[in-house]
């Protein structure tokens, strides 16, 4: 691979689309090429703006023989088929979560992705976050002893619509499972997972059987303790934090606010700002930096992507943890069968 710029085609133009399509644009090591999406007038909007060519059809993309690698950012059930008609093109993929819903499905895809030798990548963007990736490393080099308990909380500001909730696979499988791949980031071998759900507030959760508020207990093969605290609504904001707390002291991150400006008198002391509203704001540079490091896996240089094995570990939890808040008991789990 030389020095140009990849040429990068993107399938789907929803939310995330737009961001991908945003900061392929915004990187001077890629271009944005083909824009895909059965939805052709949110193709052709975003090819306009860009400067790309649009189409419904990702098999006249594929063809035409002008791409060095292509974002799948389409709704998940669509992920599969994709990626595997990208990999038999011989076109590298970062495919954002989750593989696929079904872990079967998963499974069948594995040998054709991993025995294929094409770069690929699921899109957990958290990973790539500046404070989460410094916390790893001085939990790497020692700064806190032996790892003893992990706690991540994750709140979004408001629940999904009904219709999203039918599509999603549940709240594990859509909300929790980026705090599943946060979990491994920092204690990769988990082997027991207990969860519970309840439907406190959405009736879209009800309507659908899902939760709305969710609790995770996992252990690793140590015994080190992780926490995860889920809720689909939250009055404070985005509400993102971890705490990293071992046998030689404690590593946080906060949430993160809309400025740095605080505020004291006589009846309250360093009043701020509120926190960031979302994931769009959270974790904007987190999605450039993992642009940046699938431009490094496609030119065959060192990256820090996440794999196809990550992206199967996360639904395996996701799935534990959806059994294990139905049938009220603790799941066993092997991540590496």
């Amino acid at each position: 691979m030389t020095n140009e710029q990849l040429r990068i085609g993107l399938i789907g133009t929803g939310r995330i689309g737009k961001v991908h399509a945003a900061n392929i644009a915004a990187l001077p090591e890629t271009t944005l090429t083909w824009v895909i999406d059965p939805y052709i007038a949110g193709a052709e909007a975003i090819a306009a703006e860009r400067g790309a060519r649009a189409t419904a059809d990702p098999a006249e993309a594929f063809a035409f023989g002008d791409l060095d690698a292509v974002v799948i950012a389409s709704p998940t059930s669509t992920h599969a088929d994709l990626i595997e008609r990208a990999i038999a093109a011989g076109i590298p993929v970062l495919c954002e979560k989750p593989i696929d819903l079904d872990i079967a499905r998963v499974d069948k895809l594995a040998p054709v992705v991993e025995g294929s030798g094409v770069p690929f990548a699921v899109g957990f963007n958290r990973r790539f976050d500046r404070d989460f990736s410094l916390a790893r490393e001085r939990l790497i080099a020692g700064e806190v002893g032996d790892l003893e308990q992990l706690s991540i909380i994750s709140r979004d500001p408001a629940p999904p619509t009904v219709e999203n909730l039918r599509t999603t696979g549940g709240m594990f499988r859509d909300q929790t499972i980026h705090d599943f791949d946060m979990a491994r980031y920092f204690a990769p071998d988990i082997v027991e997972v207990f969860a519970t759900g309840s439907q406190l507030f959405d009736d879209g959760a009800k309507q659908t059987s899902d939760f709305d508020t969710a609790m995770v207990t996992m252990r690793t093969s140590t015994g080190v303790q992780i926490s995860i605290t889920n809720s689909r609504h939250s009055s404070i904001g985005y509400d993102q934090r971890i705490e990293i707390f071992g046998g030689e002291g404690m590593l946080e991150v906060g949430n993160a606010g809309t400025s740095l400006v605080s505020y004291s008198n006589a009846t309250a002391v360093k009043t701020t700002t509120p926190y960031q509203h979302f994931f769009l704001e959270r974790y904007a540079e987190a999605y450039l930096e993992e642009l940046r490091e699938f431009s490094r896996l496609v030119r065959g240089e060192e990256s820090r992507c996440s794999t196809f094995a990550d992206g199967r570990a996360a639904l395996l939890l996701a799935d534990a943890a959806e059994l294990s808040a139905r049938e009220g008991r603790v799941v066993r789990i092997d991540l590496d069968r």
